[in-house]
């Protein structure tokens, strides 16, 4: 029940949050200056963060086991995304961003309370193990920050070129600061995917018990690992950007859900509706 409460009051805060960041956008005059995140609103937003941490740290470690599932390994993705973001908000004016951010936030919260399967993690005690977990979960949710950014420059993109830009859509950084900002997240992502592989693949007995199998999961993670690295090459050596960039941003992004979410969703939420 205390869980229960937890994830309801977090996504009360992010939503609270988020109506708040629509009403200041709606008002918003485009020759306005950016003036930031204020005092009051960065500190809702920690309250929010650190509620919904709370609440998963209650759910990962019911006892001295560790446990998860689609939902929760969603939410903590989500919550993870939106801590990095918050701590970019201290280097970056991202003004237009933050509504969709929270938002997102809102569902993070919730997703456990409408998927709660779980099961125990296999070798969950072991201090390798736990370092392989955490890297794996921060490479997943700076690139699902990565996958937001991207979608919304498309769209942002899209409409400045038909010359229909909406207030919304208006307030956002401009798109070569989002841009920037895109790079840096994919660049951090990728190296935590590597880490990630790597501590995988070389410990794979010691981590899961088992020798290393190439299995849908490993594929498909490879096969991320393949786009994003061949992004950030094309950036470096024949300056890909725009609506190129956006693209293997989302068919990495793509690919690396399939990867774990896919095939957790289908086993818990699918088969386990079917049985």
């Amino acid at each position: 029940m205390q869980t229960i409460l937890l994830h309801l009051f977090a996504a009360t805060l992010y939503a609270v949050l988020g109506a708040h960041f629509w009403r200041v956008t709606a008002q918003a005059s485009p020759q306005q200056p950016r003036r930031g995140m204020s005092v009051a609103e960065r500190l809702t937003m920690l309250a929010a963060i650190a509620t919904h941490g709370w609440a998963l740290q209650g759910e990962l470690f019911p006892g001295e086991g560790m446990r998860f599932g689609f939902g929760f390994a969603v939410s903590l993705v989500i919550w993870l995304a939106v801590c990095f973001y918050w701590i970019e908000t201290f280097y970056a004016r991202l003004d237009g961003l933050h509504g969709f951010v929270v938002m997102a936030g809102v569902a993070g919260s919730l997703l456990p309370l409408a998927f709660p399967g779980q099961h125990l993690l296999v070798n969950a005690g072991s201090p390798g193990f736990r370092a392989h977990f955490i890297m794996a979960m921060l490479a997943y949710s700076v690139f699902t920050l990565a996958a937001l950014h991207a979608m919304l420059m498309a769209i942002a993109e899209r409409q400045l070129h038909s010359g229909r830009l909406t207030k919304t859509f208006a307030n956002l950084p401009p798109l070569l600061t989002m841009e920037t900002l895109l790079f840096r997240l994919i660049g951090i992502a990728f190296i935590l995917l590597t880490l990630t592989l790597t501590s995988g693949v070389v410990f794979s007995e010691a981590l899961f018990g088992q020798p290393f199998r190439l299995d849908h999961k490993t594929v498909f993670a490879i096969v991320s690992w393949l786009l994003f690295g061949a992004l950030l090459v094309g950036r470096r050596a024949w300056g890909w950007r725009g609506r190129v960039a956006l693209r293997w941003t989302l068919a990495g992004f793509t690919t690396l859900v399939l990867a774990y979410v896919g095939s957790r969703f289908v086993i818990e939420v699918l088969l386990g509706r079917a049985t």
